[in-house]
């Protein structure tokens, strides 16, 4: 059965947004033939939210795909990810940042990561505070299987003052970093911004916005935790 809808809302979201920004497919917990009618409308970057997940449609997917993980990562699933994933969005601890040196080390790769700042400064979501931000690059610059290519974030709900508040804050902090050199971060990837605020975040910098619902529709079932679509 197609649905129909998948490829509009691509073609729509793609003429929305700029060509420099990347549309990332939140694909957690969608079949993989709604995948498959992404991208056989163009879509070849999805994010995932489960290790498990992720790692199982990789398998049976098309091998030019990229993933990216983008929910919540437990340190014990790190090694699960290694040659799965193409950009991990959820680097935000040093805890975290250790085991991924290890798990990517032992297979003598790198992994590409984005650091995860917790904007809003919400216990319900990870990442790194904003003052605690320069010692975790210390922590990034001593390792040798992790490479940092920008920022990821997940505001607060909120009205379109307050996101763009939040975005321009997470924006300035970019710009600050991409002007500094440091070992193993660049700052290329400015991943904010989702299906109910993607052009918002846009407007404010976002280089990738990460759509769930604006592409498949309403989730399947609810998922426990922080949505990021």
């Amino acid at each position: 059965m197609l649905h129909y809808g998948i490829k509009q809302n691509i073609e729509e979201l793609k003429s929305k947004i700029p060509e420099e920004v990347k549309l990332l497919a939140v694909s957690k917990t969608k079949p993989l033939e709604e995948l498959e009618e992404a991208y056989i409308a163009g879509m070849r970057d999805f994010g995932e939210n489960k290790v498990q997940e992720l790692v199982k449609k990789s398998e049976n997917f098309h091998d030019d795909v990229k993933w990216h993980f983008i929910g919540q990562l437990q340190s014990n699933k790190v090694k699960y990810l290694v040659d799965k994933v193409y950009l991990i969005h959820s680097l935000g601890s040093i805890s975290l940042l250790n085991e991924i040196e290890k798990f990517f080390g032992k297979a003598n790769k790198v992994a590409n990561t984005l650091i995860q700042i917790n904007i809003g400064r919400e216990d319900s979501k990870s990442g790194i505070l904003e003052e605690d931000l320069f010692e975790f690059i210390e922590a990034v610059e001593k390792c040798n299987h992790v490479s940092v290519s920008g920022i990821m974030v997940i505001i607060p709900i909120g009205d379109e003052e307050s996101n763009r508040k939040y975005f321009k804050r997470t924006k300035e902090i970019f710009d600050d970093l991409k002007e500094k050199e440091y070992k193993n971060i660049t700052m290329k990837i400015l991943s904010m911004g989702m299906t109910h605020d993607f052009m918002t975040a846009i407007e404010e910098g976002s280089n990738l916005v990460r759509i769930g619902t604006g592409i498949f529709g309403e989730r399947n079932y609810i998922v426990g935790g922080v949505s990021n679509e």
